[in-house]
């Protein structure tokens, strides 16, 4: 099984900390990050998926130090962020292949999954149209694509579901959903309703410091929902 670890993880940017000795254990399953802007999600999830490092703090995946050894996650993630740049003259088709070179998918692995990506995230019938001419949600749909490429054992997505129209975050809920029973998926956003309907664990964040961890089924019931504890908790926040 595998367990991804984060102990006493802080995040100085000059004088502002933006995490705080930030400690979770991540094992299959799907863990939302819920918080108002500036609550540190943004940093936590960049330091998870290697591409920042912590100003102080342990980062292991399957017991080795990723902060020595980055390579030990990054051959196991599928990394979502906020800002998925494409290249707007490439087909999606093009762009997933572009990926799964990267990836070291390569021939019919990289084709059987590219296709079931495709339909999975109902994209299938403009496959072949430049990214330059998709709508934002349809752009969102190809960065969530290539996140998936590989079947990643950790997932580490940062609102993935900005820009996706009501059946479109209902797919994707759908997918998430699945995946989370083999693998470990951290998603961060600030619309409870998404993380209501497809997490098991929800960390709610502010000002960089964890004021509640644990089953969404628990953190409601203590506040007669996710919205109200959401709110109970981070009423205050700047």
């Amino acid at each position: 099984m595998p367990t991804l670890v984060m102990d006493a993880i802080s995040k100085r940017y000059r004088e502002m900390v933006a995490l705080h000795a930030i400690s979770l254990t991540l094992q299959p399953g799907v863990t939302g990050l819920l918080g108002p802007n500036g609550a540190g999600k943004s940093s936590l999830i960049r330091i998870v998926a290697t591409v920042a490092r912590p100003t102080s703090g342990v980062l292991s995946f399957d017991g080795r130090d990723v902060l020595r050894d980055p390579n030990a996650l990054r051959a196991n993630l599928g990394y979502l962020p906020q800002d998925c740049g494409v290249y707007p003259q490439l087909t999606a088709d093009e762009f997933l292949q572009y990926v799964a070179a990267l990836k070291n998918i390569r021939g019919a692995a990289a084709r059987r999954q590219i296709d079931e990506l495709l339909e999975a995230l109902n994209l299938t019938h403009v496959r072949r149209r430049p990214l330059g001419t998709f709508s934002g949600g349809m752009r969102q749909r190809v960065a969530i694509a290539q996140a998936l490429l590989g079947d990643p054992a950790v997932i580490v997505a940062d609102e993935p579901t900005v820009g996706l129209d009501p059946q479109e975050r209902v797919n994707f809920r759908d997918l998430i959903r699945r995946l989370g029973a083999e693998r470990i998926i951290l998603l961060s956003t600030h619309i409870v309703s998404d993380l209501e309907l497809v997490a098991d664990r929800v960390v709610i964040l502010k000002s960089g410091r964890i004021v509640a961890d644990g089953t969404v089924t628990a953190i409601a019931a203590a506040h007669g929902s996710l919205e109200a504890a959401y709110l109970a908790h981070v009423a205050d926040a700047a």
